[in-house]
């Protein structure tokens, strides 16, 4: 059997995106013949320091070291030579390119040393897709193009596909988030033989369950710093979530609901929705309630808020106010006063060249008339720039001269000259800085004490557990938790969060 010994250290790993601190003192130290499992709560550096290992992204400062000799991999090429590959959840196919295609691009059999060996790439796509055989639906071929396939297909493709370059350290970085319990069990006995043959596994996943089985030593993660690492029969549920919880942070309170929500008018009420993601998921908030969207990022949070805004398709029966609606586009439910605050705000928020003036009124201009009453819009403007307290040279000045907090603030007011009374917000402080947050926060009780209702997902923990009266934790499109009152705590975020079996059940 070849040779496949490693052995990779990571030390004192740092590295900053302007002011927001993604890794702060970070190591990991993984070697032949074992799992690492690398865990921590949502932005805790898992990600960054994979990609760091694998050269995706280099290190502000620390130390790597591969079989004793300090390294450094300037591009993810560098440290696939050096036997590192890695399987990410967001998945690097190309749609319009075959299975084999994806699965060898870059590294394919040549004949002669210059031509593709077209037999062999089929024979060797077929044997790894053996590994699997039985776990998928049977248009799972070399030939078939990777846009028709389904997610658990797709990443099935992505793990074959590092599994190609015959790695000594493989890197899967929540690579079971889109499996089903057949596929996991076919990883996890794969992982078994690569163990034996002496490869080293680092195992990122948000289920503890799947910690707990596969892993021989796990390594946490805290606010980019490495807190603890243990052999896995020296830990359980419970320490690991306190290491990754630590101490009580400040949390930003907000006033409470001004009534009993139990007599407040149901404003939203969901029952067994459905998409690619979600699996049945019933839920309601009221008026004048703030209810949070928890648990680790892509469980189909924003599959929910999408849904509900008629972006992307769904099953199930929705009412607003009692009466049944299924929005099969954005413009229905703006006229029901559905408003909904994208996180990602160059993409999905603003016309990034267009004028601030052009970008508030984006979604109200058919109320001015025509001829278009330019006045009246651009006073509305200013009275909601006045409330969100923009800081701007004018309205008339591009949205992209904005700092990242007043761009947000942009995309917030351009919902609320529409006076809504469902907010929908998807993760919409990711970015912003401290005193934004602060102001964002403010507004949302100001909203609600108007009766608003507030459905808020969001990536910060502290922020859903200050703000939210009820946080509902969705887990493999599901929601496993619901937290309110004494449970509405960090330790039971987490907890529900990995599917620990400590959570608090729904």
């Amino acid at each position: 059997m070849e040779n496949t010994s490693v052995s990779l250290s990571a030390q004192q790993m740092e590295k900053h995106y302007g002011g927001v601190v993604a890794l702060s003192d970070a190591h990991l130290d993984v070697e032949s013949g074992q799992v690492m499992a690398l865990i921590g709560a949502n932005g805790s550096g898992k990600s960054t320091l994979c990609k760091i290992i694998t050269g995706v992204v280099e290190p502000d400062r620390g130390r790597l070291s591969l079989d004793g000799e300090r390294m450094t991999f300037p591009s993810p090429q560098v440290a696939k030579d050096q036997g590192i590959a890695a399987v990410y959840q967001e998945l690097s196919l190309i749609p319009d390119m075959t299975v084999a295609e994806n699965i060898w691009l870059t590294h394919e059999p040549l004949t002669g040393g210059v031509l593709v060996d077209s037999k062999r790439v089929q024979e060797e796509t077929r044997e790894l897709l053996d590994l699997f055989s039985g776990t998928y639906s049977g248009k799972l071929e070399p030939g078939v193009p990777v846009s028709t396939l389904s997610p658990d297909e797709r990443q099935i493709v992505e793990i074959l596909k590092a599994l190609s370059l015959n790695p000594r350290l493989m890197i899967l970085d929540e690579a079971t988030a889109s499996l089903d319990a057949q596929q996991v069990d076919r990883l996890f006995n794969l992982i078994a033989d690569w163990k034996e043959a002496g490869k080293a596994i680092i195992f990122v996943s948000h289920r503890m369950e799947e910690i707990m089985r596969i892993a021989d030593c796990v390594s946490v993660l805290r606010n980019g710093e490495t807190v603890g690492t243990s052999p896995i029969e020296e830990t359980d549920e419970d320490e690991l979530v306190e290491m990754m919880v630590g101490a009580t942070q400040a949390v930003p309170r907000v006033e409470e609901a001004p009534k009993k929500l139990s007599e407040a008018r149901t404003r939203l009420k969901v029952e067994n929705l459905e998409t690619r993601v979600l699996k049945g998921v019933d839920l309601e908030v009221r008026d004048g309630e703030l209810l949070g969207i928890g648990g680790l990022q892509g469980q189909g949070q924003s599959d929910l808020l999408l849904a509900a805004f008629g972006v992307i398709p769904f099953c199930g029966r929705m009412t607003l106010a009692g009466q049944e609606v299924h929005f099969t586009h954005p413009r229905q439910a703006m006229r029901h006063r559905l408003a909904l605050v994208p996180g990602d705000r160059a993409a999905e928020g603003l016309l990034m060249r267009r004028s601030i003036l052009e970008n508030l009124q984006l979604p109200s201009w058919m109320k001015y008339g025509f001829p278009l009453n330019v006045e009246k819009a651009r006073e509305d403007a200013n009275r909601v720039a006045d409330t969100l307290n923009l800081v701007m040279a004018g309205l008339s000045a591009p949205v992209r001269s904005l700092s990242g907090g007043n761009a947000q603030k942009v995309v917030l007011g351009k919902w609320l000259l529409r006076d809504p009374n469902l907010l929908l917000l998807n993760d919409p402080t990711k970015g912003v800085d401290v005193g934004t947050k602060q102001e964002f926060y403010n507004l949302l009780n100001e909203l609600r004490q108007e009766g608003t209702a507030i459905v808020l997902y969001s990536t910060d923990d502290q922020e859903l557990l200050g703000l939210c009266d009820r946080v509902l934790v969705l887990q493999d499109g599901q929601i496993t938790a619901e937290l309110s009152g004494e449970t509405l705590t960090h330790a039971e975020l987490v907890k529900a969060s990995l599917g620990s079996s400590q959570g608090n059940d729904v």
